[in-house]
């Protein structure tokens, strides 16, 4: 009798919520976003799509557990980190910030469709939630007032959770449409067509996309969205929230 080890299916007793949940992240990592369904990834485990409702409710329920997989992964990268001694001066909280976010994004840059599901959550995942309180945490220790660490989270936006929303984007160019998440060429491509048509009627922005670039697709998370244009807008709020800090403290 072929056992379920050797077929490379496991016996439904084996099945858990954490090994549907760690599936899915592979499958949406090694395919992208749009290819995690529930048939597919029941496909993905060997066993019937029905059984796969014992561990998650529908879809939403697995976005939302998939998310939940790659913050508590996020949490783990912060947590790895060096901890701010309890004698750092308060200037050391932008430092801290800064390493703590860019840790983030690392494991954003591992699973590039995770953004797009991030920004689509109607509930909070408590990792996330313990996330943030950690960047509060930092803000304090930087002696920011609640009044001026409420304005930095709306500052920050989603670059707290290390990636940044686009202003516009290619049709199929978001993160998780190409395999493993990231943009497509095609989009790429057909975007740089109608900007070339439309030359004459949108002369600046032509001349600004010819003159920039951006890095390899491991280092992006949207269309613009690469490592460099990252760290440039994060240095520009990290900056500018610690002279305010600072006037808060005169």
């Amino acid at each position: 009798m072929t056992s379920p080890r050797a077929t490379g299916t496991a016996p439904r007793s084996a099945l858990t919520r954490a090994r549907v949940l760690d599936s899915a992240v592979a499958l949406a990592d090694r395919d992208g976003l749009g290819a995690l369904t529930m048939r597919s990834l029941a496909k993905e485990l060997g066993i019937e799509a029905m059984s796969l409702y014992h561990h998650v409710a529908n879809k939403e329920d697995l976005l939302d557990g998939v998310v939940d997989v790659v913050a508590a992964e996020i949490q783990d990268a912060v947590g790895r980190l060096e901890a701010l001694p309890d004698d750092a001066p308060p200037s050391a909280w932008k430092p801290a910030m800064r390493r703590q976010i860019l840790a983030a994004r690392a494991v954003l840059l591992r699973h590039p469709w995770a953004s797009t599901v991030l920004e689509t959550r109607k509930s909070f995942s408590l990792h996330v939630v313990r996330y943030y309180d950690s960047l509060i945490g930092l803000m304090r220790r930087g002696g920011f007032s609640y009044d001026l660490v409420h304005h930095a989270m709306h500052a920050l936006g989603s670059r707290a959770l290390g990636f940044s929303q686009e202003l516009f984007e290619p049709d199929g160019a978001t993160a998780g449409s190409g395999p493993g998440g990231g943009t497509t060429d095609g989009a790429d491509d057909a975007a740089t067509a109608m900007l070339a048509q439309m030359a004459d009627e949108l002369p600046h922005m032509v001349e600004m996309l010819a003159a920039v670039g951006h890095e390899g697709a491991d280092s992006t998370l949207g269309w613009c969205d690469d490592q460099t244009e990252f760290e440039f807008g994060l240095d520009l709020v990290l900056d500018g929230l610690d002279r305010l800090a600072e006037r808060e403290q005169h």
